[in-house]
C-alpha cells in the first residue's frame, strides 16, 4: 500500500471498521526502515516549510484527529522535529473554557488558523464540537446538521483564501 492509497476523496463515506488499524504496509515491518523513511520525509518537510515561509503567500493547516491516547502529541513531535518553529504553530483543543463557551464554537479555532507562509497544526479540532456534543446529547440532530454545514463553509472560506487543509485521522490499534 502507498500513502496515496489512504487518501479519502471529498464527500466520500468512510467506515473505519473497513480499515485495519494494525496495517503497517505503508511503512513496512522493519522499524529501522520506517525511521529512515521518516528522516527523509522530515528533510523534505523542512525544505518545503522554508519555501512556504519565504514565499509568504500560501498557508497550510494540518488537522490531526484520533481517539484519546492514540499518539497525536508524539506524532506532532516526531514528524515536525527539525522544522523551524517560527513557521509552525500547534493548537490543542481540549474541553472549551467558560470564556470560549461564551462565543460561537468556531471562534476558538479561527484565530489559530495559519497566516501567510505559516503551518498550523490542530491537535483535535472543530470536529470535536460536533462529535463530542452530539455523542453526549448536548446538541440535537438539527444543530449537528447546522454545524456540519458551518464547518464546511468555514473550511471553504479558508481554502478560498489560500489555505491548504490536510486532514489526518490516526487509526491505530490498542496493540
Amino acid at each position: 500500500m502507498k500513502p496515496a492509497d489512504t487518501r479519502i476523496a471529498p464527500d466520500a463515506k468512510v467506515k473505519l471498521a473497513k480499515w485495519d488499524a494494525d496495517d503497517t504496509d505503508i511503512i513496512g515491518k522493519d522499524k529501522s526502515d520506517a525511521r529512515d523513511q521518516l528522516d527523509e520525509y522530515r528533510a523534505r518537510l523542512e525544505t518545503l516549510q522554508e519555501l512556504l515561509y519565504a514565499e509568504g503567500r500560501h498557508k497550510l493547516l494540518i488537522v490531526l484527529q484520533a481517539m484519546d491516547t492514540a499518539g497525536k502529541d508524539s506524532t506532532i513531535r516526531h514528524v515536525f522535529q527539525g522544522v523551524d518553529p517560527l513557521g509552525v504553530k500547534v493548537a490543542s483543543f481540549k474541553a472549551p473554557t467558560p470564556y470560549e463557551l461564551a462565543r460561537d464554537y468556531l471562534w476558538r479555532v479561527h484565530h489559530h488558523v495559519p497566516g501567510a507562509g505559516e503551518i498550523a497544526i490542530f491537535n483535535r479540532s472543530h470536529y470535536e464540537d460536533v462529535l463530542i456534543t452530539r455523542v453526549n446529547g448536548w446538541i440535537d440532530a438539527a444543530e449537528c446538521k447546522r454545524r456540519y454545514r458551518q464547518i464546511n463553509d468555514f473550511e471553504r472560506m479558508l481554502a478560498e483564501t489560500g489555505t491548504t487543509i490536510l486532514k489526518f485521522y490516526l487509526h491505530i490499534s490498542k496493540d
